[in-house]
């Protein structure tokens, strides 16, 4: 453990961002933050960022790290949950349902610290700021995938993932009475390929073959994409790239616009979209990384 950074706290507003597994990161940061002296005052999040931090907010993140950790590829596979709707290829309830059922659901207005959710409304074109409510009607709200997970409706509203808009959520903070804004941007700069930490083997014992299927859709997802033209990338991994891509960029101009007073990056192809069975990792770089940062600017 780090020694302590001074014997006053600093207060934060911590702005947590959008990129799928890459924001078990957050989980890192979160915990460098508590062991140095700093106290988070309010919470704002982009898709994985909603949940970690709603999570957080509500005093249960010790359960969700652990139950993260122990994802095994097999696990995720048994959570997607197939829609026939032709507006998402899962339904992403299973997940959600699953979350309330170990954590139990809350009303934003009951956290002790000020949340919001970022979603964004494919109706209006416009960013939904979710702090009223259910907290994980707003966390599904926030991570609703394009192509990937159903949009939800919410009156006469059509929500899906924050990060469409805004994957690095500054602006709900603007009003906060703290000592700094920390904004954790997943959409950092790629890394080389030979600095990737390698993927662990895995079973398929055991799996119908529908869960061999979503796994195989899965593992297409997390394949490391070589910047080659003899790559033949499929449907969801042009997908996956084109988000990340539109993502990064918009994180971006972002920041440069409204600069945070730290900025912890997470690089972009540190792991895949779905790769939460590699959780303890994430949970790791994100630790080393708010370190780093705070080293940068002192």
């Amino acid at each position: 453990m780090n020694q302590k950074l001074g014997s006053n706290k600093k207060t934060v507003s911590l702005v947590l961002g959008s990129g799928g597994a890459r924001g078990l990161a957050h989980i890192g940061v979160i915990r460098w933050l508590e062991e140095n002296n700093f106290e988070i005052k309010s919470i704002s999040g982009c898709s994985i960022g909603s949940l970690i931090g709603g999570v957080y907010a509500a005093g249960k993140l010790d359960q969700l790290e652990e139950w993260m950790v122990a994802l095994t590829k097999s696990d995720i596979v048994s959570l997607l949950d197939f829609s026939w709707d032709s507006s998402g290829i899962f339904k992403g309830d299973k997940v959600i349902n699953t979350l309330v059922g170990f954590l139990e659901d809350i009303k934003i207005e009951d956290l002790p610290i000020p949340y919001t959710a970022m979603a964004a409304d494919i109706i209006t074109e416009k960013e939904v700021w979710i702090n009223s409510g259910s907290l994980f009607e707003a966390i599904r709200a926030s991570v609703s995938l394009p192509l990937f997970f159903t949009p939800i409706k919410k009156g006469e509203s059509l929500l899906i993932d924050g990060g469409v808009l805004n994957p690095v959520p500054i602006a709900p903070t603007f009003k906060d009475n703290t000592d700094l804004t920390i904004a954790v941007n997943l959409g950092g700069a790629l890394l080389k390929e030979d600095a990737e930490p390698p993927l662990k083997p895995d079973t398929n014992i055991g799996m119908s073959k529908l869960q061999f299927d979503i796994k195989s859709f899965i593992d297409s997802l997390n394949t490391k994409q070589k910047t080659t033209p003899a790559k033949n990338w499929s449907m969801y991994e042009v997908a996956d790239k084109a988000f990340d891509t539109m993502q990064s960029t918009i994180a971006r101009l972002k920041i440069a616009s409204y600069p945070p007073d730290i900025e912890i990056e997470i690089a972009r192809n540190a792991c895949g979209t779905l790769e939460f069975h590699r959780s303890a990792e994430m949970i790791k770089l994100g630790y080393e990384k708010a370190q780093l940062a705070y080293d940068s600017i002192h």
